[in-house]
């Protein structure tokens, strides 16, 4: 079941020579200046990358999220900045594949999967991160269109993107009342606050978005009314395994870099991973990768078969990105003071690793996900 095939491995192959040569050359200077490049997402979509699991037909390689779990991972190597954009990029996608129009499939799908636009989520609000039910953007109905007000918060891609998918209110409170809008980029009305400056993913753009008075037709309604709270959720059980399988990227090459580091690395006539005291850090940090790794294919696998996969999804990212920022932290261990800089890599794997615990839902409410379905289970619920 989690044997790679010879097309996944090729695909894997194929991955991680792209993400090498499209974002190998400016990883340091970009997370310094904090600097995205679009022409770089723009660049992995038209290596294959940015619709993965999207139909062929709608301009993707119309293959499962086993795949799409291996390129993120791949990417994620290089860069989690790029795999967090890819990703992010691939959630309208979905979205779109579930519960969009023929037209606005038509419309958005092919040039989201092929890398041409980029992609957007707008859920989160200043008040309303894991409470997804409790957001206070507005939806109202004027004639054939929909009146958006609100503020949304953590948008990545805020201020590139060339399409949002916006959660706003149409009815009463509570997750009943809430419907999902596509957003242009352009829209009138539409503007962004302000960039956070954050401790890690400094490449990839975190930032505010406020809707004053912008119209959207009807037309750009996500199923109907009252639907929202459904695409929302619909897109994180899917968006836990995307971000579990950058974890894993992360943390693979966190141990790549400290055990290469370790094998050359001499003290006292020997190399330190000949020291019990390093020797079995990474052998710690090499079994959580590997069951991490394994926790990720199991839930994209029953994604792809169509069976239920919320459960495995949240264990899948509460273990993959603990064992990243566990990983990582280790990793710069290793490297002792040369870890601490930013002349190695370990350094910045540590900083991405520590926001993977918090989207898609914090580690905490993944628990509480994993423990109400054992609930269920073992109350006979």
């Amino acid at each position: 079941m989690f044997e790679l095939n010879e097309e996944q491995l090729a695909l894997k192959e194929a991955a991680a020579e792209a993400a090498m040569a499209i974002l190998g050359e400016t990883l340091k200077e970009d997370d310094e200046s904090e600097t995205f490049r679009p022409e770089f997402l723009h660049a992995l979509g038209e290596a294959g990358l940015c619709g993965v699991q999207s139909a062929e037909e709608h301009g993707g390689l119309g293959l499962g999220y086993t795949e799409y779990a291996i390129i993120l991972e791949e990417i994620a190597k290089v860069s989690a900045s790029y795999a967090v954009s890819v990703a992010v990029t691939g959630l309208p996608q979905v979205i779109l594949a579930t519960f969009g129009t023929p037209e606005q499939i038509e419309q958005h799908l092919p040039q989201l999967a092929m890398g041409e636009t980029i992609g957007a989520f707008a859920l989160s609000e200043p008040d309303s991160g894991s409470d997804a039910a409790s957001l206070q953007t507005s939806a109202v109905l004027e004639g054939d269109h929909y009146r958006l007000n609100g503020t949304k918060f953590w948008i990545t891609h805020g201020g590139y993107a060339d399409v949002y998918i916006v959660m706003a209110r149409t009815g009463g409170e509570g997750p009943r009342g809430v419907s999902a809008f596509l957003v242009p980029g352009d829209a009138e009305g539409l503007s962004y606050g302000k960039k956070e400056e954050k401790m890690g993913l400094r490449s990839s753009p975190t930032v505010e978005v406020v809707l004053r008075d912008v119209m959207v037709p009807a037309s750009n309604r996500l199923g109907a009314e009252g639907d929202g709270f459904k695409v929302a959720m619909s897109a994180l059980d899917s968006g836990r395994i995307t971000i579990a399988a950058i974890s894993v990227g992360i943390a693979q090459a966190a141990l790549d870099t400290s055990a290469a580091y370790a094998t050359q690395r001499k003290q006292f006539k020997k190399a330190i991973i000949d020291f019990q005291g390093v020797g079995f850090m990474l052998a710690d940090m090499a079994c959580k990768i590997e069951s991490s790794r394994l926790l990720v294919r199991k839930a994209a696998a029953l994604r792809d078969a169509g069976r239920p996969y919320s459960h495995i999804a949240a264990m899948a990212k509460c273990v993959a990105t603990d064992t990243s920022i566990e990983v990582a932290t280790d990793a710069v261990q290793v490297l002792g003071g040369y870890g601490y800089t930013r002349e190695y890599p370990v350094e910045r794997y540590m900083r991405d690793a520590k926001v993977m615990q918090i989207v898609e839902g914090t580690n905490q409410v993944q628990r509480v996900v994993i423990s109400r379905h054992l609930k269920r289970i073992y109350s006979g619920e």
